[in-house]
């Protein structure tokens, strides 16, 4: 029994720091990571009348509910936690489709959105949600 508690510690000790350990090697825990949406969508409204309605959210945060117009583009902030679950994901309506996208997810985007500036740009498009880390290739990642 004596032998169990001693190698309990260090067991502990050893699953908490091997996350922090690979995380501070990879300064994840102090890189901010930014999240563009633009709305990059066709609208046959007039114009300063919202044709995407888009509502992000985390487990911890809700981003609230927006409304864009044509070209906006909705950015906000985020770090990843120390276990690298960070994850925010969205619901987009436009003209009767929805769709459901993991807008950051921290072990898929930690290194893929360090490319340009530490960003992960998301564009909505007519056929999909494109995503790009370099603000000029872009890959239909979720087809309406």
């Amino acid at each position: 029994m004596a032998n169990l508690k001693e190698l309990f510690l260090p067991m502990l000790a050893l699953c908490i720091m091997c996350p922090l350990a690979f995380a501070i090697d990879e300064d994840l825990l102090v890189v901010e990571y930014h999240i563009h949406i633009i709305n990059d969508l066709p609208s046959d409204l007039p114009p300063n009348i919202p044709a995407l309605s888009l509502h992000c959210k985390s487990k911890d945060k809700d981003l609230g509910e927006k409304n864009m117009l044509e070209h906006q583009d909705y950015t906000w902030d985020s770090r990843i936690n120390l276990l690298r679950t960070t994850l925010f994901f969205c619901n987009a309506r436009w003209e009767g489709k929805q769709r459901y996208f993991e807008a950051f997810k921290a072990t898929r985007d930690e290194h893929r959105c360090r490319v340009y500036h530490n960003s992960c740009l998301w564009s909505m498009r007519h056929d999909g949600i494109y995503f790009s880390n370099d603000n000029s290739s872009w890959t239909n990642e979720y087809p309406w």
